[in-house]
Parts: structure tokens; C-alpha cells; sequence
């Protein structure tokens, strides 16, 4: 993916810098424990990610998994010039790119009207009717999510579902903040058919990456790495 100059940014990430610093310099020195930290923090925005471009659970997992071995073995080229959210998004961007870009050649196959989508775990709620309710809201802004084009999807999914912000979606896509704000337009634009804004609040929940998915992943990773 081609990147465009950017224009000069104001470092607003210094403080998780020395932070990302210290993470980086325990795993060098293998240390479990800092592994384990890195995938706790970024699996899920990661995922999310991965997902966005792939529009596929399944895939989307595999290629954070190949992200991070790939990441950890080239660790020490981590300079701390930009966070290592961006960092690693980056690479799991590049990766499933490349994963589209091979599914592509492989074969086109049409959309698949039954294609599986992903229950999300909600709040509890004594109230079924309202859960159900949740559930098909949740549904929708999947369907709706996946429909979008390429362009649109990743920075509808990077801005409003990742909650990332305009010059941090601009420098981890490699575009101006002022193609972010077009794209991000666009892509509302093309969802107000389908999502009302009352869905707005449970977009938070959209796409999760936790719990014994977000374990399983981290353990599949320390394996490959050589921990037990």
C-alpha cells in the first residue's frame, strides 16, 4: 500500500511511547510476561482491523495470529517513532491486504446471503425482548459494516467502531487527516440507509475480541513462540 506525504503531526504519543519502550525491551529479553501484555492490550483492535478488511472472523483471527509472529520477530526494529498500536496495525494491515489481494486471484466467489455472522456477547438485560432487539441492531451494523467498500470500511472501522482518531486513522492508513473526514463522510452517507442513529451507543460492542477467543489467540502465539 502506497503511502502519500504526510503533513507534519503534532506528537500527541509520547507518554504511551515510553510505555510501548519498556514493553518492547522486556519482550527482547523474552520475557512471557510481556508478550502476554502486548496481545492483551491491541488483540482486539487488531482484530477489529483485520476483520474490517476481511469481512471474515475466521481469517481475521489468522492474520493477527501471523501479525504478531511476524511482529515479535522483527521486534527490534521497533524505534518508538510511532506508537506500537500503529505499529503493529500496520503490519496486520499489510497482512490481510495480502490475504485479500491472494483470496482474489485464487477465485471471485459471490456473496454468500448466509454468511455467518458473529453473536456478540451484550449486557445483561432482564429483558428479552430488548436483548433481541439488541442483538438484531448489532446484526445490522455488521451487515452494514461488511457492505461498505474497501476504502470506506477501513476508515468507518478504524474511526467509529476502533474509535481512533482522525490524525491516528490519517498516519496508520497513510493518507491526509483531510481524506480521512471525506472517506468517514462517504461511508455514513452510504450506512444511513440501513443504521438509525439510535444505534450509535451499542456500537462499542460491535465486533469483540475477548475473553477465551482473546485467550486462545494469546496462547496460540506463546506456543509459536516457544513458551509453554
Amino acid at each position: 500500500m502506497s503511502k502519500q506525504p504526510m503533513p507534519a503531526t503534532v506528537p500527541a504519543v509520547a507518554e504511551s511511547l515510553s510505555g510501548d519502550m519498556q514493553l518492547v525491551h522486556r519482550a527482547l529479553t523474552r520475557d512471557p510476561d510481556a508478550f502476554r501484555a502486548i496481545m492483551k492490550v491491541y488483540n482486539q483492535r487488531l482484530y477489529r482491523i483485520a476483520r474490517g478488511i476481511l469481512r471474515n472472523d475466521a481469517e481475521a483471527e489468522d492474520v493477527v495470529q501471523e501479525a504478531y509472529v511476524s511482529a515479535f520477530a522483527s521486534l527490534a526494529a521497533f524505534r518508538g517513532q510511532s506508537t506500537l498500536a500503529t505499529w503493529l496495525s500496520r503490519i496486520v494491515i499489510n497482512e490481510a491486504l495480502g490475504r485479500l489481494r491472494k483470496r482474489r486471484r485464487t477465485v471471485e466467489m459471490p456473496a454468500d446471503p448466509e454468511a455467518r455472522i458473529i453473536r456478540f456477547p451484550l449486557k445483561s438485560n432482564d429483558d428479552p425482548e430488548r436483548t433481541m432487539a439488541q442483538r438484531q441492531i448489532l446484526a445490522l451494523v455488521e451487515r452494514a459494516t461488511d457492505s461498505l467498500p474497501d476504502i470506506y470500511r477501513m476508515v468507518f472501522v478504524a474511526r467509529v467502531i476502533e474509535g481512533l482518531s482522525m490524525e491516528e486513522t490519517a498516519d496508520l492508513l497513510g493518507v491526509w487527516p483531510e481524506t480521512v473526514k471525506t472517506r468517514l463522510h462517504r461511508a455514513r452517507a452510504l450506512l444511513r440507509k440501513a443504521l438509525d442513529d439510535e444505534i450509535g451507543p451499542v456500537l462499542l460492542d460491535a465486533f469483540p475480541f475477548a475473553g477465551r477467543r482473546c485467550e486462545r489467540l494469546t496462547q496460540a502465539v506463546m506456543g509459536r513462540l516457544g513458551f509453554e
